[in-house]
């Protein structure tokens, strides 16, 4: 374990290798055998933030470990923010069931799957990737949206609470520390979809 494995940015907020007991939790789950990314090159984060109560709770989270600094930073600048987000758990509590994580209206990255009705790999397969209150901000392909619940959301020229569109703090934020956006894309819209691709960094 090297020491830059380890890092606490402030009470709250901090990473490490993940743990044993959180690899054998992820095997079969959301981590399988495979030859582009390792245990090793995963960090497990602990971040705090503002449910929708507005209450602070504490948080976890899997991400590439070439990006465990800038994602601990923008959770902590969420937090500052006041920035609401409904939960952040290991898609694993839903047996790396990406449907049953966003229709929960679950934050999270990592899961070693393919994009959505594809044969490509996901950037959440490489933790290079973090969905952001996924009900309120769906994925939108075709007449297709997911999680089918959110459907009453697609519309984005409605006001509503817990919006991410330009003006968005989440968005802006993510923007700030070079993230790209799935809103952004032409021939669908993954608005939930915030992220980085660092495989050649």
């Amino acid at each position: 374990m090297k020491k830059s494995d380890t890092f606490t940015l402030r009470e709250g907020f901090s990473f490490q290798p993940v743990p044993q007991d959180k690899r054998e939790f992820m095997n079969g789950r959301t981590f399988h055998e495979n030859k582009h990314i390792g245990y090793d090159d995963l960090s497990y984060l602990n971040v705090k933030y503002y449910d929708f109560e507005h209450h602070i709770a504490q948080g976890e989270m899997v991400v590439n470990r070439k990006l465990a600094h800038d994602v601990l930073e923008i959770f902590a600048e969420l937090f500052d923010a006041g920035y609401e987000l409904e939960k952040v758990r290991l898609c694993d509590c839903y047996d790396g069931d990406d449907d049953r994580c966003m229709q929960d209206n679950n934050t999270s990255s990592f899961n070693y799957r393919v994009i959505a009705d594809t044969d490509t790999l996901s950037l959440h397969a490489l933790g290079m990737a973090v969905d952001i209150n996924p009900l309120y901000n769906p994925y939108i392909v075709g007449e297709k949206v997911m999680p089918p619940e959110g459907v009453q959301y697609c519309d984005r020229e409605l006001a509503f609470a817990h919006k991410i569109d330009h003006n968005d703090i989440c968005f802006k934020t993510f923007a700030a520390h070079g993230w790209s956006w799935g809103g952004d894309w032409i021939n669908s819209k993954d608005y939930q979809h915030f992220y980085k691709d660092v495989s050649n960094s």
